[in-house]
């Protein structure tokens, strides 16, 4: 299922209790400062083995062996000139079209193949690594949950708007995951933009090349595209002031080293990293085409109803109604027969049987459940009642269930468009369906020097798409490349 649910993220929002146990004083290692925190360094640890496999099972992992040991060269060398040097820093490449970065306590720092894709050369690569790093030896996780024990998150499950009622639904190893998507502090993020200056200054880059990508994010806002601004971009001051001020920080940070040799920029280097890099959603992980959804790899389709959104994810597919009214839900069930994953569904949700039978789905063995989940208001005080329909599904080796789900006075409207999508769910046997294939990224050679948009013209790129490659190279239109010049375009593999 696609990795591409980060993107709505901003419109999904639960509130999160988080557990703080040990109350104390500790030493910052980035400022030397005591303070409050509520998080000691041990559980920090714990966090991060705790969050790295429903991180990567929530993303997945992409698996570009030469791509993940260069990250993991530079991670540990940065790792080590920094402030808490002593940490196990893990790096890890997610399958996930969205442009961000971001890391967890303990040292396991995260970025997706959508900003893979936007870099434009190492330096700007290690900018933002030694910034998601900063955020580590800063210990800003561990702050943020000293400072409130509550807190606006969003999940990785994602949830209708106004949709909270829904929340018993979510996948429940994805509840925790919401520490990551604290929103840090203007503080916090200047001292990160800091530390990124200073760990990639010092590990030989050139730390202005950090200040250039600034741009490149705040064109990616600007778009109002789905993979528009990282999550560590959210709380910044304006980009333009962020870019002055890095780019001060780093003449500093340059004097301070006193380097005989030049500070390193290696563009050449890194677009070939990312000859071949997956770009965009992967449709090879499902996609929607004409209001069906469609999985090539598991080879299934089921509609989808008109104008509603979709969030795919490796655990769930999510369908949500523009309105916040209702939503459905694509996961695997439990259990190795239809009606054993019933049981179970309704067993753990502690559901009410409104009614259930056994049948078939365009010839796979079925069970279909209606259930209620009766639960307290926690704002008004008042119970509140969501029905759910439910079909469990047989399918190669697997139990799919389609849950469709509404406020109980709500139902009824909505109960021809769950019965559609479950019942409507069969295998996939179309091959132009199946063979469906991504785009990538390509790098190609100037012939001659010419305009940026002359050259995407030469090698064939689609009018539409000029704006997007422009912003993907880090350049604009305008702007003169030379002959023997590499450059970014995007193809279909072949």
């Amino acid at each position: 299922m696609e990795k591409n649910w980060i993107k709505y993220a901003g419109r999904f929002a639960v509130l999160l209790l988080v557990g703080l146990i040990i109350y104390g004083c500790s030493r910052n290692p980035v400022t030397g400062k005591k303070e409050i925190m509520l998080i000691s360094k041990q559980q920090e640890l714990a966090m991060g083995r705790q969050y790295d496999p429903q991180i990567s099972a929530a993303y997945g992992v992409y698996k570009d062996a030469k791509l993940q040991a260069f990250i993991n060269e530079k991670g540990k060398q940065m790792g080590k000139i920094s402030h808490r040097a002593n940490l196990n820093y893990q790096f890890k490449i997610m399958d996930s079209p969205v442009v961000n970065a971001f890391a967890v306590p303990g040292g396991y720092i995260y970025f997706t193949r959508g900003i893979m894709a936007h870099f434009n050369n190492e330096a700007e690569f290690a900018g933002v690594l030694g910034h998601e790093i900063g955020h580590v030896t800063a210990r800003h996780s561990a702050q943020q949950q000293t400072k409130s024990t509550l807190a606006q998150v969003g999940l990785i499950g994602g949830l209708v708007v106004g949709g909270e009622k829904f929340l018993p639904y979510m996948n429940q190893a994805q509840q925790g995951l919401g520490l990551l998507f604290l929103k840090f502090g203007r503080d916090d993020e200047s001292q990160s933009d800091e530390l990124g200056v200073e760990y990639s200054t010092k590990i030989g880059y050139d730390a202005r090349e950090m200040a250039g990508f600034f741009q490149t994010l705040k064109r990616l806002s600007s778009q109002g595209g789905a993979d528009a601004i990282p999550t560590f971009m959210s709380t910044h001051p304006d980009p333009a002031d962020r870019n002055r001020r890095v780019a001060a920080l780093a003449q500093v940070w340059q004097k301070k080293e006193g380097r005989a040799t030049k500070y390193k920029i290696n563009r050449d280097e890194y677009l070939r990293r990312i000859d071949g890099l997956v770009y965009g959603e992967d449709p090879r992980q499902g996609y929607v085409e004409n209001n069906t959804f469609y999985h090539p790899d598991l080879e299934f389709q089921f509609p989808t109803p008109s104008n509603w959104q979709v969030v795919n994810t490796p655990s769930q597919v999510q369908i949500a109604e523009k309105n916040g009214k209702a939503m459905m839900l694509l996961q695997l069930g439990k259990g190795t027969s239809t009606r054993q994953a019933a049981e179970t569904f309704v067993s753990e949700n502690k559901l009410q049987v409104v009614e259930g039978k056994d049948i078939t789905v365009n010839n796979l063995p079925a069970t279909v459940v209606i259930s209620d989940q009766v639960s307290q208001n926690q704002q008004t005080g008042q119970q509140q009642s969501i029905r759910i329909m439910s079909y469990f599904i047989q399918y190669g080796g697997n139990i799919y269930v389609i849950h469709g789900m509404a406020a109980k006075q709500d139902f009824d409207r909505f109960f021809e468009l769950f019965k559609n999508t479950g019942s409507g769910f069969n295998k996939l046997t179309d091959q132009s369906k199946i063979n469906v294939k991504p785009e990538r990224i390509a790098i190609k050679t100037v012939p001659n020097s010419m305009t940026l948009q002359k050259t995407l013209q030469h090698f064939k790129m689609s009018s539409k798409r000029f704006n997007e490659l422009a912003i993907l190279n880090g350049m604009k239109l305008t702007d003169r490349v030379t002959k023997g010049m590499l450059i970014k375009v995007v193809e279909k593999q072949q």
